[in-house]
């Protein structure tokens, strides 16, 4: 946990107003996560937020919501995961709920397809701006960008499941780290 105390309302408050910009989920959300949790508060460093967008990815629900609870819990333990999760869902679940009590009605209004459309574009938009800026931080090598073609390839051309994507380049990551290191210790000894 960090050392000063953000306080559980300030947690909520700052992830409900990312949580309002639910169109598009959680990867639409990833830029405006950057800029409250590292620009804007300083509750984590570039390098972290990538650390907690791969495990977000990695593990069962929205990103988005599971990078909330991550920053959460390192700001204020549990009581902060807690309220960070609840700020991030609880402008979808009113939002939601709106929704759903007028849209049966307003379906077949020509205003509102197209102002769904206009947003699905901007939606996109978002979501290729974060893939361009995590690949920017994340690929910082050449091993990172080959695992980084290497994954687009196996998902894009052959289809094989992210999770074995993601575990294979974990493992390759691992055996990388030790070869580089036995180099090292190998250099060192002549």
């Amino acid at each position: 946990m960090s050392e000063h105390k953000t306080s559980l309302w300030t947690l909520f408050l700052t992830f409900a107003k990312v949580g309002a910009m639910t169109f598009g989920g959680g990867y639409a959300m990833l830029p405006i996560l950057e800029r409250e949790v590292v620009t804007k508060h300083g509750w984590a460093t570039q390098e972290q937020m990538l650390d907690y967008y791969a495990i977000g990815q990695c593990t069962p629900g929205i990103i988005a919501v599971n990078v909330s609870t991550f920053v959460g819990y390192t700001e204020r333990g549990l009581l902060g995961a807690v309220c960070a999760t609840l700020g991030i869902v609880f402008p979808s679940v009113v939002i939601i709920t709106l929704l759903a009590s007028v849209l049966k009605m307003l379906q077949d209004n020509v205003y509102v397809q197209k102002a769904f459309a206009g947003i699905r574009i901007a939606v996109c938009a978002l979501m290729i701006s974060a893939v361009i800026k995590l690949t920017r931080k994340a690929v910082s090598n050449i091993t990172t960008g080959v695992i980084a073609v290497a994954s687009l390839l196996l998902q894009f051309l052959l289809g094989v499941s992210p999770i074995i994507i993601v575990i294979s380049a974990a493992l390759f990551g691992i055996a990388m780290y030790f070869a580089t290191r036995n180099k090292e210790r190998k250099e060192g000894r002549q």
